[in-house]
Formats: C-alpha cells, structure tokens, sequence
C-alpha cells in the first residue's frame, strides 16, 4: 500500500486474543490512487499475518460505484493496488486482485475495531453498512456471485428472496392470570349454590311453607339459568388479523400476478329497508355512500339495496346518492376520509385536518361540505318534489281524457264526467311502477310488480383516474370509478306469504348472483353504516386464511351511535357484544345477530363444510371426523342430481346434513353455485392449506352485464320464484321466526360450520339504536317472541346435530330459554312484597347459616364480573346497567313474548303489544329529546306494579314492626333489603317514567306518600301484627 503505517509486532499481536472479536475492516480508494483507512484508529493492518482463529472475519464485502467512492482509473494505483492486496491477505493472485479493486474495495484483517462497530455492543453494524455502501448481501454466511447464479440443483438466489408464508389471522388467548381465576371462580360458585340449594331445600321455614315453596322454586330456575349462561364464557379468545400479509398476497405483483391487480374474491354489499317513513331516505343514502367508499377494489365490489315497500321515494333518493358518490368517492380516496359517512364525518367535533398533508384538502373540503349540503337539501325535498310531478302528469293525463271523451261525445263531457286513476309518477313520465302514494291494485305495499335498477354500472377492470375541474376538485391520479350498485324491489303479490326480511334477503342473494355473484354477503341494516373502510379486509383476513374455507359467516359487534351518556336503558348491550359473543368464538362461534355480518354465499345456499368434526359423550367430549361431508364440487354435483341422494346420504341423518336440492327453475343461477364456492375457496399458496385455489385465479375481468342477464334477475325475485323449492326451509335465510338471524346462523353451526367474530381496533360498523324507554322494550320484546319460538321450533339446540359443541348448544339452548327466566324473576321481585305484607320470611330466621352462604354468593358473583370485566374490556357502569334492564326487560317485555308464544303454541292466537297512547319531544334542538318521551304500553304494566307493590310493602313493614309488640327487627330488615334490591334495579324504569327532572309535579309525591301510609294503616287494622315472642334476629 502507498502509505502503509508501521506493523504490530508480535506480542502486539497476540495480546489481541483476549480482545473482542475483530471486525470487518473499511478503506476507501481516493481520486490520487491512495487507499485510505475508513477505521476510526490512524493505523491500517495490511499485513498478512493472522493473530487469532477467526479466519471467518476475513471476507469480501461488494461495495458498488457511490459518489463518495469511486475506483481510481490510472494504472499506477493499480500496480499499487497489487501489492497491497498481496500483502493483505486477500486471496487470489495479484493480477486478479488489480482488476477487481477498481469495482470493490479490499477488506483488510486489522486487531483494531472498525467505525462500523456499535460503540456499545462491539457487533458489526449491518444497518450503517448497507446504507453506505448500497450493497447486497447473501443468505446467510453464503455469498451468491452475479456471475453465477445458479447453483446444483437448480437453485438460485430467488427462490431464498422470496417472502416467507404469513397467516393472516392470529388467536389472542386472554392471560391465564385472569382466566384461571375466573374458571376456579365458577367452579367454586357452583359448589356453594350447590350446598345452599341444598341446605335450603332440607331447612324449610315451618311458619310459611309457601313464601320457602316459591323461592326454592325460583332460586332453583335462577341457578340453572346461570349455568346455561356462564358455561359458554369458559374459554373466550381475542383475534388479529395482519392486514399488511393480506395486501402482500392477494394485491401485488408476483409470478402468476405479473400487474399487481387484486386477487381477492368479489363481496356483495346488501342493505335492507322498508319503509321510507319509519327509515329515512337519508339515513339509507349515507350508508349507501359509506359502502360505495369503501377500501376494497372497486371491480370486486357491488352493492344492492331491497327496498321492500317499493317506494319511488327511496328510489329516487338512492339516484341522487349515486349522483353524489361521483364526487364524495374519489374525494374519501384522496384524502384518506375516516369515516366515510358524509354526515358523520361532517358531524365530528375533532379537528379535520389532523393528519392530512394535502395543501387542498381545506379548499376540496369546504367544496364538497357545500356539495352535500345541496344533497341533503335535494334529498329533503323529493317527497314535496315527487308529489307535484304527480300532479302535473295526472293533471295532463285528465285534460287528455277529457280531450278523448269531448271528440267521442260530440264536444260535451259525458255526464259522469272522466274518471282518471291517480298515479305516480317516475321523472321520465312513465308509472311508477312500485307502490303510489294513493294505493291502488298493483301499485301497494303489498302488491306491485318486481323493480331491478342499474344505477351503476360495472366498473372497469382498470382504474380510471381523473383529472382537473376547474370549479370542482382535482382529482389527478385518483382513481375515480365507483362500484357496482343495483336498487332491487321483488315482487309482492295478494296471496303469497313474502316472509318479511327474511324473503328480501333472499331475494337479493339471488339477483345478486345472476349479476355480480360476489363469493362473500355483507348485509347492512339501512341505519347502519360502515365505519372503518377497511371493514371488509379485516373479515376477509379470515375467510383467506389457512381453514378459512370452513366458516361461514364473520360477525362483527354492533356499535351505536346517539345514545345518552348514561345509557340509561343499555342500548350499547356491551356485555353481550364484547362478552358473550367474544366467548362464543372460542367455541364454535358467534351466533348470527342480524346486521354486520359477512356471509360465506356457498354457506347460505345450505351446503355442508369441506370438512367438520362430529362430539359424541355426555359432555360432547369425544371428537370425531364427520362422516358423509362432501367436497365442494361432490355438493355441487350432487346438488343437481338429487336422485344421486337417496344413494349415499345415510337415512338416519338429521335434515341439515342433506344436500339442498331444489333452487328453483333458472339454470343460470344453479350455474353460479359452483363459481361462488370455487371463488370462495382461500389461496392454495402453503401445504396446510386445505382446499385452495391456485393463486392469480380471480383476475378476469366481470363480463359486462346484457339485456337477457338484467331479465332474468328480475325473474328470481318474482314472488312464485321459491314454490316448491327450499328457500327459507335450509336455503339462504330461514323462515318462520321473528328473529330469522339467530335461526340462520344456527342452522349453519348445525351443519358443522364455524364462524368467527371480528373487533376491528377502530369499530367496523355504527348504527343507531332506540334510546326511548317504549321503543326498546318493544325492540326487547320482538328479540324474546323469536326466541320463544325457536324453543318451541324443530330450530331448539336440543335436537341439533352432533355436529355441534356441546357448550355451543347450551348457547343456543339458552337462547330458547331465557325468556322463560321472566316468569320466576316476577315471582321473585314480590317475595319481598310478600314477607313484608305478612311478616314472615323466606327463611325460619336469619341465622348464620343462610348469611354466610349469601355472603359466599355474592362475593364470588361479584369477583366473577370484575374478572369477566377485565377480560371482556366493558366498564363496570355497562355492566351495572345491563343488570338494571335485565331485570326491568325480564318482568315486562319477556313475560311478554312468553305468554305471547304460549298462546300462538297453544291456542294458535297471536297477540302483538302497540302503542296506545303518543307524545312528542318539546326540544326539538335536543339530540336525547326522545329519552324524555313517555310513550304509554302494556309492557309497563307490570314493572309499574313491582314498585307500587314493594314501597307500599316497606311502609306496611315498617308499620306493622313499629306497632308489634315485640318487633321482629331481623325479619323487617331482610324484606325491606330485598324490596330495596327490586327497587334498586328498577330506578331506570322509574326515571323513564317520570320523563325530564322536575316534570313530575310534587303532588304526585305527596298523593302516593299519603296513599302508601293510608293503605299501610288499613292493613295493620285488618290484620294486626302477632303478639308471638320471637327473637327474629340473628341466631346462631
């Protein structure tokens, strides 16, 4: 080397074995030819002795041309490089190692450390190296030449670059330092509820045997519902998903992807709406637009509403939304708009330009807030709009008639004038061909003929990006198309039972796959909207993943908007969503609740899983392979050659594990059952993966749809489509029950099927939910009546497959039971009353016996619901209300639905419970106004009677104690801290009732004191107290 510095002798050099391991050494080649140290020390080892055993430090790192180091061109720093590199070390001759100086820099042996040490850990710094020499490295240890890629074998550097196979999904198992104690927590409440039934049982209260009769009674019923209740909370999960994976695998470029387009399988949004009065129109049309921006690509992604009124109204407001969504699609793209609900996003109090870096986005947010203004305006207008088109074409259409009958009759109008139907009218001048505003045959609710509107077309299978606009926004290099979406009215007809819901659904899945058939169903009520743009992908991550071709639906938990801070009546019901839900998927999964949930469209059409696992024991704890599950394409062929059926389906088999059979009459859609299952199946990218496809399979573009295929989606929402077949039977949506969601989900998990629940960081969906106290008891009541139904249905757990879980089916036998828990949970809120007004007690006396084993109860209870708390992430108010309204729905909406079904089972007569008696908020300003509305029902009935009952059972208590003789205090204690526990539980209920603070006047406390205490004094005159001496506090 040029200028080469004096060498280390030898004791130098063996004083350097104690040292750290040695590093890589650095030097860099200046424009004069020298080569200079890139070490942090002055001194620069060239030598070729070798002072450790380390050999393996001594290799070659490739340092490519940067501006900072370029190889020298003159020969004399070659010659000088030869020599250097021989006494270096390097390997090689001199000639060869002259060349290859001028593309890489030598890497001497040194006992000094490099620059490129770590000051603290001595390690060689890989991050610093590739940042300054912008090199490559191998795999491992091994270097792999450019010259000589390929090796023995066939092997090349590529095939170790590629990335490793990532699953999508993951189970978050709860810690066992909160899991293991709230299992050893239940176990031990089950001993103790076990010995004190026991103990109450063989301990009867001789002095009122039917006070101790009726609470054993009940007490019994209150612990086995409590069992059907907490088993299926013994093992609840949590679950990720890696969204990053998901976009590694379907969206980017690979060797059967060469262009990156997206793999994934096509979703088919579906939302539901009846009537425009009850649902408004805007409501619909924002989510609506939250769907159409949604982040999935856009070519896989189709959206249908049914409207099953058949209004021009919601008509008319779905094609302005679409007019709408030209502007605020691409605009969400942009920006990157969060969430994607115009109204909810215009509505956030939060600032809106927290994270956006675009120096427009103030100006196109201002533009499209006044966009949407003029929307809402347009929208709120239709009705008055719609009505004086109608008027104006009917007023045409009478002078028209009258013209016709002037020329028939000789220039006079008939005496009985001209007669002309009142129509409504579509914007083209042509008849509505839905419901009219003044019904008439054809043209009702209940009868009028099947609508199909294509209001947006399919979108290219390329993006299309915009440009831009002077006066509107620049939308340059935004793509701009806007998915598919289709406004579908089936037919109703006089005489057909079009099963509500139920039937529109599936009258959707049907035309929805003639025209887009999407592998995978997310149905949305109209009120609820999707929150997290990326809703869709989180559900997907696990219907892609490794055994995702085995579930059937991804529920999501509903979030709700517009509800009081207090949440007075639990409309966010989070102990059921993040509870009772989150442990079901830790069995075989979540039970289907009606909105936000994305189906498997294979699963729908009644087939079984590819495969399934059948639990036989008492306890369902031996597993077994299902027998009988037929591949998919076997279904599929068997599904449409049903003689095959009888051959190989054993004829001991439940009635869900057949095949379906009959579809119905169209060949062009049984044609799409096979596509959907096949488009359906997860990526065949790993050996675990079990019935895949190969990847790249589902980059076709959609065919554009015709006139014959639009025809014929109109024919299979007609309404004698589904005689004689099996829809709503064990086909798409079953029929039958007020609550057809849990029915259909149940009959899936029957087959063997499992499902998943998916919390999204940020909530997936939001919706709104009834904060008046009438409102949700009537929603509460129509939740119960379908349960009743379910217990008295062929759909009851207790004849379910042994295809489903054990504790799956306590689930689902819970779901049929616990309306009943109503009749004794009233029985139970009078034995307070009841021991108040006689002066007895559920027991002899208060002795240590029955407070120790209360005292037990109620604290491992209490340690169970902070544990379960803790695991399930809802706050200790949700679960104290949740409580409260347990109780207020149980003895009101529930005792409800079950004297309903007793008497729909028993004597065929249905009763329905409506509003008798209406009033209206006074503050129009105030968002929680209807909370203060007291809207008068049967169902208060008797919540009202519980707390007359118990305050006027406290006052006769207290008075017929304070006028005893000898009082029995014990006794007086335990009614009254019963009756306050009633009334405890009902305080919700009674500010319900009582309407804004201060609205009741104070005579109505004055009047209801006076009443109790007269009442109370009647009492004790009729049936005055016992003069019998008893102790009636606590013996031991």
């Amino acid at each position: 080397m040029a200028s080469s510095p004096p060498k280390k002798t030898l004791n130098s050099q063996s004083s350097s074995l104690s040292r750290p391991p040695q590093a890589v050494k650095f030097g860099r080649r200046t424009s004069s030819g020298r080569i200079v140290s890139l070490s942090r020390d002055d001194d620069m080892d060239v030598s070729g002795d070798y002072s450790g055993q380390n050999d393996y430090i001594n290799y070659t790192v490739l340092m490519p041309p940067t501006p900072d180091n370029q190889p020298a061109g003159s020969s004399g720093s070659t010659s000088e490089s030869k020599g250097d590199a021989n006494r270096g070390g390097g390997g090689g001759d001199g000639p060869k190692m002259g060349n290859k100086l001028e593309r890489r820099l030598s890497v001497m042996k040194s006992n000094n450390k490099s620059m490129l040490l770590r000051s603290q850990t001595g390690d060689f710094d890989h991050n610093r190296w590739l940042f300054e020499s912008k090199g490559k490295y191998g795999i491992g240890n091994a270097f792999w030449s450019e010259e000589d890629d390929t090796y023995d074998g066939g092997v090349s550097k590529s095939d170790f670059l590629d990335k490793p196979w990532k699953p999508l999904t993951r189970k978050v198992q709860i810690p066992a330092k909160i899991l293991s104690p709230y299992r050893l927590l239940i176990v031990i409440r089950l001993v103790i509820v076990f010995f004190f039934l026991w103990w109450r049982i063989t301990n009867p209260n001789e002095d009122a045997m039917w006070l101790w009769g009726l609470s054993i009674v009940c007490e019994i019923w209150f612990a086995f519902s409590w069992i059907l209740d907490i088993l299926p909370k013994l093992n609840p999960i949590n679950r990720a998903t890696d969204l990053v994976a998901l976009h590694d695998k379907f969206e980017q470029p690979s060797p059967s992807n060469p262009t990156g387009r997206s793999d994934l399988p096509g979703v088919d949004v579906f939302v539901s709406t009846a009537d425009p009065e009850k649902e408004p129109p805007l409501v619909t049309a924002n989510t609506l637009l939250s769907i159409l921006a949604v982040d999935y690509p856009i070519e896989k992604l189709s959206a249908y509403i049914s409207d099953d009124g058949g209004a021009i109204l919601t008509f008319e407001a779905m094609a302005e939304a679409v007019r709408f969504a030209e502007y605020w699609v691409p605009f969400c793209r942009k920006h990157d708009i969060e969430p994607r609900n115009p109204d909810s996003y215009f509505s956030i109090k939060k600032d809106p330009t927290k994270n956006k870096k675009r120096q427009d986005f103030v100006k196109d947010r201002r533009w499209i807030k006044r966009e949407y203004d003029e929307f809402k305006v347009r929208i709120n207008g239709l009705p008055e709009q719609i009505k004086k088109r109608a008027e104006q074409f009917n007023m045409r259409e009478e002078l028209k008639e009258k013209r016709i009958a002037r020329e028939k009759n000789g220039g006079v109008l008939p005496p009985d004038g001209v007669e002309v139907v009142k129509a409504t009218w579509m914007a083209d001048g042509t008849h509505w061909p839905g419901t009219w505003f003044e019904p008439k045959p054809d043209h009702s609710k209940g009868d009028h003929a099947g609508i199909l509107q294509i209001m947006s077309k399919v979108p290219d299978l390329e993006p299309v990006m915009g440009g831009p606009n002077e006066g509107a926004l620049d939308f340059t290099g935004i793509d701009i198309r806007v998915p598919m979406f289709a406004y579908v009215s089936r037919e109703k007809r006089p005489g057909f039972d079009h099963n509500k819901k139920a039937g529109a659904m599936n009258g959707m899945v049907r035309a929805s796959a003639i025209l887009s058939n999407g592998a995978f169903i997310l149905n949305l009520d109209c009120d609820h909207y999707i929150y997290n743009s990326k809703a869709i992908k989180e559900g997907m991550c696990f219907m892609m993943d490794r055994g995702g071709d085995r579930i059937c639906y991804i529920q999501f938990p509903q979030r709700f908007e517009g509800i009081d801070p207090s949440d007075r009546y639990a409309n966010h019901n989070t102990v059921f969503f993040d509870g009772n839900m989150r442990a079901l998927d830790g069995l075989q999964g979540p039970v289907y609740v009606g909105t936000g949930c994305m189906f498997r469209r294979y699963a729908l059409y009644g087939f079984n899983p590819p495969r399934a696992n059948e639990y036989s024991g008492v306890f369902g704890q031996e597993k077994a392979p299902a027998m009988h599950v037929r591949t998919q394409s076997q279904a599929s062929q068997t599904s449409q050659a049903s003689d095959l059926e009888s051959d190989t389906q054993p004829l001991n088999d439940d009635p869900d594990l057949g095949l379906p059979k009959k579809f119905g009459n169209s060949t062009m859609f049984t044609d799409t059952i096979p596509v959907a299952e096949y488009q359906g199946r997860p990526l065949a990218d790993h050996m675990s993966v079990k019935n895949g496809r190969p990847p790249g399979a589902l980059l076709l573009p959609r065919p554009p749809l015709d006139a014959p295929t639009v025809a014929e989606a109109i024919a299979v929402i007609s309404c004698w489509y589904e005689d004689n077949t099996e829809w709503g039977d064990r086909i798409g949506w079953i029929y039958g029950s007020v609550t057809e969601d849990v029915v259909t989900g149940y009959r899936m998990h029957n087959r063997g099927w499992r499902s998943v629940y998916c919390i999204t960081k940020r909530d997936a969906f939001r919706g709104t939910a009834p904060i008046n106290l009438t409102d949700r008891l009537h929603q509460v009541l129509r939740w119960a009546t379908g349960s009743v139904e379910i217990f008295f249905s062929k759909n009851n757990a207790m004849f379910a497959t042994r295809r489903l879980k054990f504790l799956q089916r306590v689930a689902y036998l819970n779901v049929g039971i616990y309306p009943f828990t109503s009749i004794f949970l009233v029985v139970y809120c009078f034995l307070p009353a009841l021991c108040l007004f006689s002066g007895k007690f559920i027991v002899q006396s208060l002795d240590i016996h029955f407070l120790s084993y209360l005292l037990c109860i109620t604290v491992t209870l209490t340690l169970i619901s902070l544990l379960e708390v803790k695991w399930s992430g809802i706050g200790l108010e949700e679960w104290w209300r949740n409580e409260q309204f347990w109780l207020i729905g149980g003895t009101s909406a529930h005792l409800a639905a079950v004297v309903q079904g007793l008497l729909k089972v028993i004597a065929g007569i249905e009763i329905s419970f409506t509003l008798t008696s209406k009033a209206s908020g006074e503050d129009e300003d105030d968002i929680f106004a209807d909370l203060y509305i007291v809207k008068w029902t049967g169902l208060f009935i008797m919540p009202l009677t519980i707390i007359i009952v118990n305050l006027v059972a406290i006052v006769i208590g207290a008075s017929r104690t304070i006028y005893s003789v000898i009082p029995q205090w014990g006794k007086l204690m335990g009614g009254i801290f019963f009756s306050l526990w009633v009334l405890t539980h009902m305080y919700p209920f009674a500010k319900g009732l009582m309407g804004r603070r201060g609205k009741v006047p104070t005579i109505v406390y004055v009047w209801s004191g006076l009443v109790s205490i007269t009442v109370s004094l009647l009492w004790i005159t009729i049936s005055p107290p016992d003069d019998v001496s008893g102790s009636g506090g606590i013996s031991v």
